[in-house]
């Protein structure tokens, strides 16, 4: 099983060409979400850069299905989205601050990196959200530059 970053849930089973997808009835609650405190205002594609926030790293660690498979999903995705065409891009995380999961109040980090434009990356204005466990935090403005 794997929370996915819209908050489905895929399902694969073992030795099996199947695929399931849960997908939950309602919403999360807003007290759930993650929160950005600090990130940069202009980005340029290529760069590492720091975002800050509470509750980055979700309320779980993931999913599990008996001892065969787990899959950890309390790291945080950084999602960017051009507002011109509303292509969304992920920039790659790393150098987390913490990986518990439920820390509240407690502000955590983390690095990430906008991926050259062979990966997509599109320029110009956009927003940008820090998602865990499928739960997108309130987007806010950033310029992707060259």
């Amino acid at each position: 099983m794997l929370v996915t970053s819209a908050g489905t849930v895929l399902f694969v089973h073992v030795n099996s060409y199947q695929l399931w997808v849960y997908k939950p009835a309602g919403t999360y609650q807003p007290a759930w979400q993650p929160t950005i405190t600090t990130y940069p205002a202009n980005c340029v594609v290529g760069g590492t850069y720091t975002v800050t926030g509470t509750q980055f790293n979700g309320f779980t660690q993931g999913a599990a299905f008996g001892d065969d498979a787990q899959s950890a999903t309390n790291y945080p995705l950084v999602q960017i989205t051009n507002n011109a065409t509303g292509h969304k891009f992920f920039a790659r995380t790393h150098d987390h601050s913490t990986m518990a999961v439920a820390t509240g109040n407690l502000v955590t980090l983390t690095s990430f990196d906008i991926l050259p434009t062979s990966a997509g990356t599109e320029f110009g204005d956009s927003t940008m959200v820090v998602i865990a466990n499928g739960i997108p935090s309130k987007p806010v403005g950033i310029i992707v530059e060259q």
